[in-house]
């Protein structure tokens, strides 16, 4: 858990030096995401919110994730993952938005995908960016997954975060 708080503090630093804010929408990790986050002192001027959408109908109606993609490819998928975090973008009108959908477990849905296959999902302004999780653990299925999707995330955005900082040091002429 330590290396979460030092990444989310890492994250919230890159955010600010960036001039940037954070929405979070999450499904198979119930807002465990956005706890790590809002559990760090002086995040309100960089974390905006978060929505925890986990029913098709949420992911739709809050996100705008389209009926074709939930039909088609299903509520966990790269395509899911994706219209979240654009989706939570547009919401709270923030400059990083983050997906994260996924079967947690212990029991599969009523699809062929297997339990610990998650897909997350970050948004910088029109660059999008999915990484796909196919966890197999033994002990604690589901908070595992949740903590891995969660962990993954934070690598993620902290990797995203970091590419624009030198983006804009690069434009700079740094």
């Amino acid at each position: 858990m330590t290396d979460f708080i030092e990444k989310a503090k890492n994250i919230i630093g890159l955010l600010s030096q960036l001039n940037m804010t954070l929405a979070v929408a999450e499904s198979c990790t119930g807002g465990l995401l956005s706890k790590i986050i809002t559990d760090l002192p002086g995040v309100s001027h960089v974390y905006k919110g978060g929505v925890c959408v986990y029913c098709n109908e949420a992911k739709n109606k809050l996100l705008g994730v389209s009926t074709d993609t939930l039909e088609s490819f299903g509520a966990v998928s790269k395509q899911t993952a994706s219209q979240m975090s654009r989706g939570v973008c547009s919401l709270f009108e923030s400059d990083i938005g983050v997906g994260i959908t996924g079967l947690a477990g212990p029991a599969s849905d009523n699809t062929e995908k297997p339990v610990g296959l998650i897909y997350v999902s970050v948004t910088a302004g029109n660059d999008t960016r999915v990484i796909e999780l196919k966890n197999s653990f033994n002990n604690d299925v589901r908070n595992s997954n949740r903590y891995e999707a969660a962990h993954q995330a934070i690598l993620l955005l902290e990797e995203t975060l970091q590419a624009l900082k030198g983006n804009q040091n690069e434009q700079r002429g740094n």
